[in-house]
């Protein structure tokens, strides 16, 4: 069975490449000559690259912005992340992105990401992201279509 990259996989196909549990969003992609470092691995900034493009591609999908400087889409910004390298990235592996988001709150949100190759877990990146106006004059409350696929989709609840 081929991989397809940048096309979103369905939750058998993540299945079939080892990644338990499976995720809303996952996107394969392959390691390129110019993501390695010196020491012939990927750089570590590069995981954070896959982790952000997969991130916008869910704020896509799921409607929370189109990217296109509109005075209708909020300014999504990290508040905080922490991440996770369990094992090397190496050229030409076949990798894939996963991303979901775990719990919200009024203006905020919680994502869990992750990074497998080969059936084996890779990285993890959770971070919190925060809506703010588009002018950053204050924040943006997520909007309740959006939150219901937080729930329905990703299984994601209210922060407390």
């Amino acid at each position: 069975m081929t991989l397809q990259y940048h096309t979103p996989l369905s939750l058998e196909r993540q299945l079939a490449l080892g990644i338990d549990p499976p995720a809303p969003l996952a996107m394969a992609d392959r390691v390129r000559f110019s993501e390695l470092d010196v020491l012939n691995h990927v750089n570590n900034a590069v995981y954070m690259h896959w982790f952000e493009t997969l991130r916008i591609k869910y704020t896509q999908e799921w409607g929370l912005s189109r990217y296109m400087g509109s005075e209708d889409d909020p300014r999504i910004v990290i508040r905080s992340g922490q991440i996770h390298y369990r094992q090397e990235m190496r050229m030409d592996e076949d990798y894939v992105v996963t991303c979901g988001c775990i719990g919200f709150r009024t203006t905020s949100f919680s994502l869990a990401q992750t990074l497998w190759a080969g059936g084996t877990l890779r990285a993890t990146f959770d971070c919190v992201l925060v809506l703010l106006n588009a002018d950053g004059s204050g924040r943006y409350p997520i909007p309740g279509d959006v939150r219901r696929k937080m729930i329905d989709i990703d299984g994601a609840q209210p922060h407390r």
